[in-house]
């Protein structure tokens, strides 16, 4: 209940404001530099939950503008069949490029890839550079670096 009185009174307080206002865009220096990383390990609704994530992602850089944020994507676990999928999926495969050429890394998990005899050159748009030793020491290392964690 605490929690929800303090979530209306924050929404409220931020429309008072104006910062909530929808189709609206940020004031210039209003956001400063960002370093963030997001954690993908897929979700429950698949190709759905990764058009959703990959739209955030998009919003994310566009607020900020693409020098303004420098962005990792850490893929473990069901969080690779993204990179299947985007095989076949021209959508997810577009919004894939798009982010990648404004900066946005995608890491692959190699535990995952062992575990589940995948081979990354299978994966959409992966090379071996994009591959990390172990998706959850990624997440750990990125933020002891001044990543901040993200999972949506």
């Amino acid at each position: 209940m605490l929690v929800k009185l303090i979530a209306a009174a924050t929404l409220a307080g931020l429309a008072m404001f104006g910062v909530a206002k929808a189709g609206e865009t940020a004031e210039p220096g209003y956001y400063t530099d960002q370093k963030v990383v997001y954690h993908n390990d897929g979700g429950h609704d698949g190709p759905a939950y990764f058009k959703r994530m990959l739209g955030s992602i998009r919003n994310h850089v566009e607020a900020l503008g693409r020098d303004h944020v420098q962005i990792r994507v850490v893929d473990h676990g069901d969080g690779v069949t993204l990179f299947k999928l985007a095989q076949e999926d021209k959508v997810l495969a577009e919004r894939i490029d798009a982010l990648k050429s404004d900066g946005v890394r995608f890491l692959i998990c190699a535990n995952t890839l062992n575990e589940r005899e995948i081979n990354w050159k299978t994966l959409y748009g992966v090379s071996e550079q994009d591959i990390v030793p172990s998706g959850v020491a990624e997440l750990a290392r990125l933020q002891q670096m001044g990543f901040v964690y993200v999972h949506l």
